[in-house]
C-alpha cells in the first residue's frame, strides 16, 4: 500500500508539473536551465523561505540551477538569516548543491538613530522595521531556532556572499539572473567593488518598491529598498536587464483560506514543509489572526512571484517599461519609489515592471512546489 500510495503521489506530481509547463514559458529539463543566484534577508518559511523550498524542487526536475543563497540583513539580521538558510537547504536534503554565504549585516546608508528619528518624525504605514525593530545577536546563543531546530552539519561558507556573487558571475558570463528578494546592500557591494561585472551579470530580477500604489513599511515606501535606499538607488542605475516586481503587483495576489488550505491541510502531502508553512504562517503576524483563527484572513504573497515570473515569464499579463529611482533623502519619502515614463533624471535604468499576474496559474505553481516529497530528490 505504502509504495502503490508514493507511486499514485509520483504521478499526480507529474501531472501536474506538465500542466503548469503548459502554461507557457516553462525551462521544465531545459538543457540549460537558468542559474540564479537569491539573495535573501532568509527566513524559515516565510516569503523567502517558501522561494528557497520552491527553487529547490524546480532544481531537482531540470528547470533550474541554483548556484547558491546570498543572506543580507533585512527582515533578520545577518546571523539569523544565515541559521535559518543553512537549516533550509539541511531540511530539503540540497546542502552539498546549494551553499549558503553571508553578506553586509548594515545597510549602506540607513542606521538605527536615522530611522528612529524619521519613524517619529514622519509616522504611518504599518511601522515594520524588520531586523531594526530586534535586537542584534551578537553571538549564537541570541539567535532562535528553527521549529525543527538548528542546522546540525552544514556550515555557512567561507567566502563571503559578495565575493560570490563576483565570482559566479565571472563564471558564468551572461548566464546568471540575481532574484533581489531582500535589502540590495550584497548587489551593490559586489558592484561597486567590481565593476567589471556589471556587464556580465543576465539579469536582476527584484521583490521590491511601489510604484503607483502606496508602501508597506511606510506610506510611500515599500520595506526592501526602504531598508537600504542607498543600496537600492546604485542597483537600479546598473546598465543590466532588470524586472522589478513591486508591491503594485503583489498586493493583488493574495493567498486566502482556500489556498492555505491546499499547503496546510491536504492530508495526502503532508511533509515537513507543510507542516512548517502551518506553524509559521497559520497564525497571522501577531500569532493570533490568521488562517487557523480567522475563515476570511488573507495576506499578499511576495518574493515568490520573481521565481514564478522567471519560469513562467506568461504569468505577468500586464507590465510596464519604466525608468524607476530610489528617494534617499532623510525624510517622509525616503525609500519611496518613483517610476517614470518620459524625462528621467539622468543615469536611470528603463526596465519592466510587473503589474498584474495571472494568479491562477502562480497558485497551482507555487501549491505544487510547496507541498512535494522532502527531501527534495538529488
Amino acid at each position: 500500500m505504502k509504495r502503490f500510495l508514493a507511486a499514485s503521489r509520483y504521478l499526480a506530481s507529474v501531472v501536474i508539473v506538465l500542466a503548469i509547463a503548459a502554461c507557457g514559458g516553462s525551462n521544465l529539463n531545459s538543457p540549460n536551465p537558468p542559474k540564479v543566484i537569491i539573495d535573501s534577508d532568509y527566513n524559515t518559511l516565510s516569503d523567502d523561505g517558501q522561494l528557497g523550498v520552491m527553487a529547490a524542487q524546480l532544481q531537482a526536475q531540470g528547470s533550474l540551477k541554483v548556484l547558491g543563497i546570498t543572506v543580507v540583513s533585512g527582515n533578520q539580521w545577518l546571523k539569523q538569516g544565515v541559521a535559518d538558510a543553512l537549516k533550509s537547504v539541511e531540511r530539503l536534503g540540497v546542502e552539498k548543491q546549494i551553499g549558503v554565504y553571508a553578506g553586509a549585516n548594515y545597510a549602506l546608508s540607513h542606521d538605527f538613530a536615522t530611522i528612529q528619528a524619521e519613524m517619529a518624525q514622519f509616522p504611518g504605514g504599518d511601522g515594520y522595521l524588520g531586523a531594526w525593530g530586534t535586537p542584534e545577536p551578537k553571538s549564537d546563543s541570541d539567535l532562535v531556532a528553527p521549529p525543527d531546530g538548528f542546522a546540525t552539519h552544514t556550515k555557512v561558507q567561507s567566502k563571503s556572499a559578495v565575493d560570490f556573487i563576483v565570482d559566479s558571475v565571472k563564471q558564468n558570463p551572461g548566464e546568471v539572473t540575481i532574484l533581489a528578494i531582500g535589502p540590495l546592500t550584497n548587489i551593490a557591494l559586489a558592484a561597486r567593488q567590481h565593476p567589471e561585472i556589471v556587464p556580465l551579470i543576465k539579469q536582476i530580477i527584484y521583490m521590491g518598491g511601489a510604484i503607483d500604489v502606496p508602501g508597506n513599511t511606510t506610506p510611500t515606501a515599500e520595506f526592501n529598498w526602504w531598508f537600504d535606499p542607498q543600496a537600492a538607488k546604485e542597483v537600479l542605475r546598473l546598465p543590466i536587464k532588470q524586472v522589478v516586481v513591486p508591491l503594485d503587483v503583489t498586493d493583488t495576489v493574495k493567498m486566502d483560506k482556500a489556498l492555505y488550505d491546499r499547503i496546510a491541510h491536504d492530508p495526502a502531502k503532508q511533509t515537513i514543509i507543510t507542516q512548517l508553512f502551518k506553524t509559521l504562517n497559520g497564525y497571522g503576524f501577531d500569532g493570533k489572526n490568521g488562517f487557523e483563527t480567522n475563515p476570511n484572513y488573507t495576506t499578499n504573497i511576495w518574493d515568490t512571484l520573481t521565481l514564478g515570473y522567471l519560469i513562467h515569464p506568461s504569468f505577468a499579463t500586464q507590465t510596464v517599461e519604466e525608468w524607476v529611482d530610489v528617494d534617499t533623502s532623510f525624510g517622509a519619502n525616503d525609500g519611496k519609489s518613483t517610476g517614470y515614463t518620459s524625462s528621467p533624471p539622468a543615469g536611470l535604468q528603463k526596465m519592466t515592471i510587473v503589474k498584474r499576474f495571472d494568479n491562477q496559474n502562480f497558485f497551482n505553481f507555487y501549491v505544487d512546489l510547496l507541498t512535494r516529497p522532502v527531501p527534495v530528490p538529488g
